[in-house]
């Protein structure tokens, strides 16, 4: 689900080298997700440990942050708070595709039917408390900041940004945008190839800046979250039947102003459109200073070798290479 705009946003491809020493804010909730669905063997099951705890989030968080932070980039992942009433029926809409997916997987599980296992495996993922708990001591000991936003924390990573905190957030989906958040960079990961239906494809982390958004299609910021409304977001899942980002475009550069904008839908509208417009142009959010803490090895292979049986090998030789990395650094800034 989410906000679905982006055949219309004007989007960059931005090199790594463009972003060392740079801080980007993450939307914690959206990468574990992304890691829990992902990083799963041929049949669909998770990573897991001899006691079957699942392990599929921390190799994730481990892996990939470790390739960020050696390329010179600092995070910050943001964790969701309480979730605003509205958004009630999106999490209706999601658990209804969770229990149907796994229905698919058990069905595909008696007919021994691997692919079909794989496919509907990553559509009934579950984050609880103790992958949030164990995810945040994973962060913090790797030296990533941990935050705790008031409500959705990709809300709260544009917050960051428009204070300075924080260069630009890192997510896939478009929220941090219509809040008015400066810079979005998606795809921020080190793999170059992605598998689609049509196969693998080339993939490349891509810029996408508010201000360029809002000059491309020839809007403000009220137009932008007006259009946000009619095209559907996780607080009016389906937006307005029969308009698309493009239609919805369309209405906005005609009516300029949101109360025309909803009158000339009035007769389709099954929300208040309204109090969905107020939760984007005052989103719940709050000013912090970010610290960031100590990398902590020996807090780093506690929790994922002696607690969940990662090989110590490879941990130590990741340790290392950042270790060398960073000591590169100095030594460049040093001359």
């Amino acid at each position: 689900m989410g906000l679905q705009i982006g055949d219309i946003v004007p989007r960059k491809d931005v090199k790594f080298e463009e972003l060392r020493g740079k801080i980007i804010a993450v939307d914690a909730f959206n990468a574990i997700y992304q890691f829990l669905s992902s990083i799963r063997q041929a049949d669909g099951t998770p990573l897991m440990d001899s006691k079957k705890r699942v392990t599929s989030h921390l190799s994730g968080l481990f892996y990939r942050n470790m390739a960020l932070i050696a390329e010179g980039i600092k995070l910050i992942y943001v964790f969701d708070g309480e979730y605003h009433v509205l958004k009630g029926r999106t999490h209706e809409i999601r658990q209804e595709a969770k229990d149907i997916a796994k229905e698919k997987y058990l069905e595909a599980k008696d007919e021994e039917d691997i692919e079909g296992m794989n496919k509907y495996s990553r559509g009934f993922v579950r984050l609880d408390d103790e992958k949030i708990k164990e995810s945040k001591e994973l962060l913090e000991a790797m030296g990533i900041a941990v935050v705790q936003a008031p409500g959705e924390g990709e809300m709260q990573c544009a917050h960051l940004v428009k204070e300075g905190e924080a260069y630009a957030v890192g997510s896939q989906d478009y929220d941090a945008l219509v809040v008015g958040g400066t810079r979005l960079i998606q795809n921020l990961t080190l793999a170059r190839k992605r598998k689609t239906r049509a196969g693998e494809v080339y993939i490349s982390p891509e810029m996408i800046r508010y201000e360029e958004v809002l000059n491309e299609l020839g809007i403000d910021r009220d137009q932008f979250i007006s259009l946000a409304i009619l095209v559907g977001t996780d607080f009016n899942p389906g937006g307005i039947k029969g308009i698309g980002p493009k239609k919805a475009l369309v209405l906005v550069r005609q009516r300029k102003y949101p109360v025309d904008i909803f009158r000339e839908v009035e007769h389709l509208l099954d929300f208040n459109w309204q109090e969905v417009f107020e939760i984007f142009k005052k989103p719940n959010v709050k000013s912090m200073k970010i610290s960031f803490p100590k990398l902590n090895e020996g807090k780093i292979k506690d929790l994922l070798v002696n607690e969940h049986e990662f090989s110590m090998d490879r941990i130590e030789n990741h340790l290392l290479k950042l270790k060398e990395e960073k000591r590169k650094s100095a030594q460049s800034k040093l001359f």
